[in-house]
């Protein structure tokens, strides 16, 4: 099998560009590293962790740089279609953060542009890459639960992590950075069904207190093409020392042969330390409770990292090296969840039915 080499490019060097690049760095096809952030010292720092050849805080000069032949972009999420845009005009595949951008006009930019130069472009959601929904999607592949008739997921969160969502960027809300997983984890499950009408409603309280004019809880509705129905709520509003690392899930599959029910709660694996836990997503911040496994990329553990984004970055890194095929969102998956989350917040807003595609 050929194997080729990987010089990585890591455009933005905050969390997750962070964990991707430390990653890569252990890979054996990765034999170069740069690094970007619009704050110089963040890239710096990074390339000094990772032992980065190159650092910058100008992201094209590094999707640029000749020894760069693939790109993560993992910047804020409203500066993901400049970078991407740049990666692809320069030949190089990229793996972009989900969501793919903010708005539809900016998706169907990367999707023109991706598809005009055959660029390999994928979208990272990690649910994909969580073992027990890779398990779920072998038995719907196998033909074990039927035609899929019904579904469900609901994910609870901190109104600290909603916060911090919201305080990186304003039209980061919970629906869009967050409920959207599920949205995309339901599309891969469905096999391709488009959606046709969405239906929600939400209740403002705790976000909004605190200067956010965003919904505390939201619950939706999706009609797919096919009669499918799916519900969907998330709360990121609970007490600011709720134990969840990140997201705390169930999900819910009903099909004709079958059903799959999978508790991504981790209510069966808590710890109260006194000593403290440090936060996955908040710097600074030491939790004492915790619902062991929660964190939404993953966990370290004896000296490495395991979890989605571990499996996914892997994968992806496996398949730029082999060829070996991934699961990872495609540009047009991706568009497709982002239309549906603005759909839900469309329908909360008006109080009314929306339906698909939007106009414009």
């Amino acid at each position: 099998m050929q194997r080729n080499q990987i010089g990585l490019g890591i455009i933005g060097s905050g969390r997750i560009g962070t964990l991707r690049s430390r990653l890569a760095s252990e890979h054996p096809a990765v034999n170069f590293i740069a690094t970007a952030d619009r704050v110089p010292a963040n890239a710096k720092a990074l390339a000094e962790k990772v032992r980065a050849k190159v650092h910058s805080g100008n992201n094209l000069e590094i999707i640029h740089h000749p020894d760069v032949t693939a790109v993560v972009v993992s910047t804020a999420e409203g500066e993901h279609t400049e970078a991407v845009l740049a990666a692809i005009a320069a030949g190089k595949p990229v793996l972009v953060e989900k969501p793919i951008a903010l708005t539809t006009t900016e998706a169907d930019a990367i999707i023109a542009a991706a598809e005009k130069s055959h660029a390999n472009v994928r979208v990272g959601y990690s649910r994909r890459y969580k073992d027990r929904y890779l398990i779920a999607k072998e038995q719907i592949v196998q033909g074990r639960v039927g035609k899929i008739t019904g579904a469900a997921a609901r994910v609870f969160n901190s109104s600290t992590q909603a916060l911090a969502m919201l305080k990186r960027d304003p039209h980061a809300t919970p629906v869009v950075d967050a409920l959207t997983y599920y949205v995309d984890l339901m599309g891969w499950f469905l096999g391709g069904a488009k959606l046709a009408e969405v239906y929600s409603r939400g209740t403002k309280g705790v976000l909004k207190s605190h200067g956010h004019d965003v919904d505390d809880v939201c619950y939706s509705v999706l009609t797919y093409d096919d009669g499918t129905t799916v519900n969907l709520g998330i709360s990121y509003a609970l007490p600011e020392n709720y134990p969840a690392m990140g997201h705390a899930a169930r999900v819910e599959v009903l099909g004709t042969g079958g059903v799959m029910i999978l508790d991504d709660d981790h209510t069966d694996q808590i710890m109260y330390s006194n000593k403290g836990l440090p936060h996955v997503y908040l710097p600074d911040v030491t939790v004492n409770m915790v619902f062991l496994q929660s964190g939404t990329p993953g966990d370290w553990a004896l000296g490495d990292f395991w979890g989605p984004i571990a499996n996914e970055t892997r994968a992806w890194l496996d398949h730029l090296a082999t060829g070996k095929p991934c699961v990872l969102a495609t540009p047009r998956e991706a568009r497709a969840t982002l239309e549906a989350t603005l759909a839900i917040e469309l329908s909360v807003e008006s109080g009314q039915p929306v339906r698909l595609p939007l106009a414009g």
